[in-house]
C-alpha cells in the first residue's frame, strides 16, 4: 500500500515579481482546488509539505516566509492556504524542491511513495519537481485544477511532458486519490 503527502508548492509567496500580473489570474483559479485538497488532506491524515522558495533572504525561516508574504498585496491568496500547526516546512531556493533540500530524507521518514503536487507554477516549480521525484522514483499526482502557470501554453505542454515522460498521473483536484 501507498503512502501519500500533498506538498504545496510556492504558494505562500509576496506576488512582488515581474511576472506576478500574469501568475495571480491563474493562482485565484487555482486557489478553491489547492484549499479543498489542503481540507481533505488533512482529514484523513496525510502529510502536508509546504515546499517555498525563500526569496533570497537566506536568513529566512517559514515563519517570516509567511509573515512577509501576508503583508504583501496578495495576502488573501496566501491567507487561503497556510499552513496549520501540523504541516512540515521545507525552504527551496531553487526551481525543484529536491534541489538542495532535505525533502528526499523528509519522504522516506514519512514512508511515502507517493506525492501530489500542487502550487506553482505548473510550468516551472512543478515540472521540475515532477522530474526529480520522479528519478527518485516516487509516483507523482499532478492535479492540473491545483497548478498555476504564467503561460497557459507552456504549462500545458508542462502537463502533457510529466504525463508522457515522467509516468505522472494528470488528474482534477477532486479527482485525486491519496
Amino acid at each position: 500500500m501507498r503512502k501519500s503527502a500533498l506538498i504545496v508548492v510556492d504558494m505562500i509567496n509576496t506576488y512582488d515579481h515581474p511576472d506576478a500580473d500574469l501568475l495571480v489570474p491563474s493562482v485565484r483559479d487555482a486557489l478553491p482546488h489547492i484549499s479543498r485538497l489542503l481540507t481533505r488532506a488533512r482529514a484523513e491524515g496525510v502529510p502536508v509539505i509546504y515546499a517555498n522558495d525563500n526569496f533570497g533572504e537566506w536568513r529566512s525561516h517559514h515563519g517570516e516566509i509567511i509573515e512577509k508574504s501576508l503583508a504583501g498585496d496578495h495576502a488573501d491568496l496566501v491567507e487561503a492556504v497556510l499552513p496549520d500547526a501540523a504541516s512540515l516546512f521545507v525552504v527551496k531556493a531553487r526551481h525543484s524542491i529536491f534541489y538542495e533540500t532535505p525533502m528526499s530524507y523528509l519522504l522516506s521518514q514519512l514512508g511515502a511513495s507517493h506525492i501530489v503536487l500542487s502550487g506553482q507554477v505548473t510550468e516551472q516549480c512543478v515540472l521540475y519537481s515532477a522530474l526529480d521525484a520522479h528519478i527518485r522514483h516516487l509516483q507523482v499526482t499532478i492535479p492540473e485544477d491545483a497548478v498555476a502557470s504564467i503561460h497557459h501554453d507552456l504549462a500545458d505542454a508542462a502537463l502533457r511532458m510529466m504525463e508522457r515522460n515522467m509516468g505522472a498521473t494528470i488528474t482534477k483536484a477532486n479527482d485525486v486519490t491519496f
